[in-house]
């Protein structure tokens, strides 16, 4: 899970202190600013303001002269050729010398010039104790809460990543259940974690045992089915071989083999869309052509006496990798609609390189109709008595199952064309 939860909180937690200290380093440089220009300036300003009021009582009084700050008096008449020359040139006010590495408070009074000199070395030192390690010192706390906090997310979500990562690797077909069993969870999961894997487990075990009931039922369904088709399709093969059959007894015995070999593909076709999609059916190379003239040759006894004429037009003879009864089914499905919602007409049935499409002059559908020509169940002309609705969904799944594309265009009272395109597309070649 490389984008599970514990590395997103550890992102958030990295994102937090990189913008917590971003924060403390630009206070820190404000803070810097406002100490240089504004607490050592009104330092000097208040000793300066100090040093004539002892002038005034004493004007013998030396100006300021300790470890961080030289003072500099010239009265009123006499030269500043004593002063250091970097001084000489200055005027009343503050001034920030980086130079020479001073800051100087110039302050001119009627009694002569006072020249307050502080070094810079003295002030970084003051800047450090007064405003830079207060600024480590918060930095290190906020690194310190925001370490213990990414530390107690992490214990508290570690139970939902395990499960997370435990449920990732189960095998779809095979999950396991028992892993999620109340004894063989991690002693540190409780509450909400504690509940969800409960949920999990039972719901699990709920979806295994449907599961296993449909596999139970499709391995049975399939064996009971395929038992009295195989009689029907021998006793109608025996049936076709006396030899005073009429011809009208002989094209029934025909309809019901027929009949059989449908229900036969049904049952595959069944079979496949209930299997696993990474388990591959038996396949085989065959001729789309001869599936489609087959199925036609089935559908035209669905047209009886209406005035309709099925074609077949093999434009291109490609083949096909894949189970061929599942064509048998999809071109079938097609037939039959096209052949039960056409009147008066054609159907006709074109095979080209990469795709069938069956075009018919029937009843067509409006557009709500056509959007909803897929759903399981639903019916554009439920007057009519035949169907069920179920054909062309059964029809989307099988080619949803092999990689194939079906598409439908219709028009209301004009006709439908249904095609179905093998070309590149995966899980089905065509050649």
């Amino acid at each position: 899970m490389p984008h599970g939860l514990p590395r997103k909180i550890r992102i958030a937690f990295i994102v937090q202190m990189v913008m917590a200290s971003l924060a403390i380093l630009v206070a820190f440089y404000v803070v810097a600013i406002l100490f240089k220009f504004g607490f050592i300036q009104a330092t000097l300003r208040d000793e300066a303001s100090h040093y004539w009021q002892l002038y005034q009582a004493s004007p013998a009084q030396p100006p300021p002269n300790n470890f961080a700050l030289r003072g500099y008096l010239v009265e009123a008449g006499y030269s500043n050729l004593s002063l250091p020359a970097g001084l000489r040139m200055l005027e009343p006010g503050f001034h920030d010398l980086a130079d020479d590495g001073q800051l100087v408070w110039v302050d001119r009074r009627d009694a002569g010039t006072l020249y307050l000199v502080y070094l810079r070395e003295q002030a970084t030192r003051v800047a450090l104790w007064f405003a830079v390690l207060p600024a480590m010192l918060a930095l290190f706390a906020i690194y310190g809460a925001t370490w213990l906090t990414y530390k107690a997310s992490k214990r508290m979500v570690s139970p939902v990543a395990w499960l997370a990562r435990l449920v990732s690797r189960w095998d779809p077909r095979h999950p396991d259940i028992g892993a999620l069993a109340p004894d063989r969870l991690p002693a540190d999961m409780e509450g909400e974690a504690r509940q969800l894997a409960r949920a999990l487990h039972v719901l699990g075990g709920r979806v295994e045992a449907q599961l296993e009931r449909e596999r139970n039922f499709t391995r049975d369904a399939s064996h009971e089915l395929r038992t009295p088709l195989t009689v029907i399709r021998v006793a109608s093969d025996m049936a076709l071989e006396e030899p005073e059959l009429s011809q009208r007894m002989v094209r029934s015995l025909q309809r019901i083999q027929r009949s059989g070999r449908d229900m036969e593909a049904v049952i595959d076709a069944f079979l496949i869309l209930a299997r696993e999609s990474d388990i591959e059916p038996q396949s085989d190379w065959f001729q789309v052509c001869e599936v489609v003239l087959e199925e036609a040759d089935s559908a035209r006894t669905l047209l009886g006496d209406k005035p309709v004429v099925l074609e077949v037009h093999c434009n291109a003879k490609p083949q096909l990798y894949a189970p061929p009864r599942v064509l048998h089914v999809v071109i079938g499905n097609l037939l039959r609609n096209a052949c039960s919602y056409t009147d008066r007409g054609t159907v006709e049935v074109t095979v080209d390189a990469d795709s069938v499409t069956v075009r018919d002059t029937g009843i067509g559908m409006a557009p709500d109709a056509l959007a909803r020509a897929f759903e399981p169940f639903y019916r554009a002309a439920p007057e009519r008595p035949m169907g069920t609705g179920l054909g062309l969904s059964i029809v989307r799944r099988l080619c949803e199952r092999f990689g194939w594309m079906v598409e439908l265009e219709s028009t209301l009272d004009t006709g439908t064309v249904a095609r179905v395109r093998f070309a590149a597309q995966p899980g089905g070649a065509a050649k």
